[in-house]
């Protein structure tokens, strides 16, 4: 039987700065490495895992105000961030409403977006770091 999920409240955090109430989509394309580990006499080619390659895209509206989208990015451009957390519903962390954690991702650039009547929202992409979840 098909399922669908609607989220009512999800939460995007940066280290401990909310940015909920400015993000309006978060892909996280969760990758590991695949390394082949043939040796001589192999019939097949056969993969282990390698190091993380993990990749967090999300869509901010393009705030300027006090603890916002820009305030909040300005100064991590080019620097790791410590923590990144993504989470479907602001109850409690359980196996239904897991908490993702980014560590160590890279934030290479911000896209500096203004645009005449509309309310503008600009993509950020967060690379590498460790993945995992947790769910208690």
């Amino acid at each position: 039987m098909a399922t669908s999920t609607v989220l009512s409240n999800p939460v995007f955090k940066i280290g401990a700065v909310d940015l909920s109430d400015q993000c309006t989509s978060a892909t996280l394309s969760q990758k590991i490495q695949n390394l082949q580990a043939n040796a001589f006499g192999s019939t097949a080619i056969a993969y282990v895992g390698g190091l993380q390659d993990n990749t967090l895209s999300v869509d901010l509206y393009w705030s300027t105000a006090a603890s916002e989208t820009y305030a909040t990015l300005k100064s991590l451009v080019g620097t790791v961030i410590a923590s990144i957390t993504i989470q479907g519903s602001s109850a409690a962390t359980s196996a239904t409403n897991p908490l993702g954690t980014l560590a160590g991702a890279y934030l290479a650039e911000i896209p500096v977006v203004y645009s005449l009547g509309e309310l503008v929202k600009c993509t950020v992409q967060f690379m590498g770091g460790t993945f995992a979840w947790t769910e208690s």
